[in-house]
């Protein structure tokens, strides 16, 4: 236990002094904090710019049609000629424009309603609000449309009455927490990276020491090889541990960012991250003869399989093929827990998550400890 301690103290001052090392645990993520913020930004209330192209003149039913679009508090209505919409929405003036085509409030009467062309470049973010914001109004009135049969003044009837029929709603505003789980969820991949490569850097101390033959002197005194690698484990914990708490305390209340998850919870899951992150920085170890292959693997291991778990953008933007990939690696877990959890899924129903991720750490660890066993030459650690 005493050689344990004196390597821990050990490893702690070797490590820290260099000062970039602190930069890298404690700095960097608030970094990451902050690019996330910058990166989702606003305030979740940001409104649709609507334009809309009236090809049928003057008709009261199509003015009826655009006045429900522009009722709406998601949206900032515009009418627009159709000449201008390529530019308007390429240049981010509009997010979308309708047209409504000539004889729209006939195929209405008609109780066929003529089809609403809707244009974005935005894709089907933008364009299904706007179609399930206008196929109900367009809806009701083709069936006020099939019941009156094509009379226009039975159609007005009809409408008139629709329209005057009350009805009481009782509304609550609650607040849009969407940005504030896209900047957590950001926000905690980008700190995933980081704890990889920290994991990996302390790991590789391992490797460096038995480079320059500290390890070796190590071994001349009564520290077994065994102690030398559980007191780097240790250490790594240990500095994951305070990462992690350092980073969830900045987050929730220095830039006031509301995860909808516990504190605890959400430490407790990263910490399950983190014997990950170290189960796989001692394979890194294990397989590396010298500091050049070790950080080659870290290199090819680190960051394509953090960007293909969806660490640094929305796994939702990547092709189906990717996606089914991404199920392979523990990032995609961690990130599909906190998002379960946001949504107001219990930790009794995300268990199987939380499994993988303790199967994927043994795994990790025993794939180490198993390497490790099989080096038979000087430069074995057990």
């Amino acid at each position: 236990m005493r050689d344990t301690l004196w390597l821990i103290r050990k490893t702690f001052i070797s490590t820290f002094k260099n000062y970039l090392n602190l930069f890298l645990y404690f700095v960097f993520p608030v970094m990451a904090i902050l690019l996330a913020t910058l990166v989702q930004g606003g305030s979740g209330e940001a409104k649709l710019r609507m334009g809309i192209v009236n090809h049928d003149g003057g008709q009261s039913i199509t003015k009826g049609v655009m006045d429900t679009v522009g009722r709406q508090d998601s949206m900032l209505v515009s009418e627009i000629e159709e000449l201008e919409i390529k530019e308007l929405i390429a240049s981010g003036e509009l997010d979308a424009a309708i047209i409504l085509p000539a004889g729209f409030a006939q195929s209405l009467i008609a109780g066929k309603p003529t089809n609403v062309k809707i244009v974005s470049i935005k894709g089907a973010q933008v364009t299904g609000h706007v179609k399930a914001s206008l196929d109900q109004h367009i809806n009701n009135m083709a069936s006020i449309g099939q019941v009156a049969k094509g009379n226009e003044a039975n159609f007005n009837a009809l409408y008139k009455k629709f329209q005057e029929s009350g009805f009481e709603l009782s509304a609550e505003k609650v607040e849009d927490q969407s940005v504030n789980y896209n900047k957590t969820n950001q926000s905690i991949g980008y700190l995933l990276i980081l704890m990889l490569v920290c994991a990996s850097s302390l790991s590789g101390i391992l490797i460096k020491e038995r480079e320059n033959r500290t390890y070796y002197r190590l071994l001349s005194s009564p520290i077994n090889p065994r102690t030398y690698v559980l007191s780097n484990i240790i250490v790594n914990l240990t500095m994951m541990m305070l990462q992690i708490a350092v980073t969830l305390l900045i987050m929730i209340n220095m830039f006031r960012i509301d995860p909808g998850i516990p504190y605890w919870s959400m430490f407790l899951i990263l910490m399950l991250f983190a014997l990950v992150a170290i189960g796989l920085s001692l394979v890194i170890v294990a397989f590396s003869s010298s500091s050049s292959a070790a950080s080659g693997m870290q290199n090819m291991i680190l960051i394509p399989s953090s960007l293909l778990a969806g660490c640094m953008f929305p796994i939702a933007l990547m092709p189906a093929t990717m996606q089914q990939l991404a199920h392979f690696l523990p990032q995609y877990w961690l990130l599909d827990t906190f998002s379960n959890l946001q949504q107001g899924v219990s930790m009794g129903e995300l268990s199987l998550n939380l499994i993988i991720l303790v199967a994927f750490a043994v795994a990790l660890f025993l794939i180490a400890v198993y390497k490790f066993g099989r080096n038979n030459d000087t430069r074995s650690y057990i």
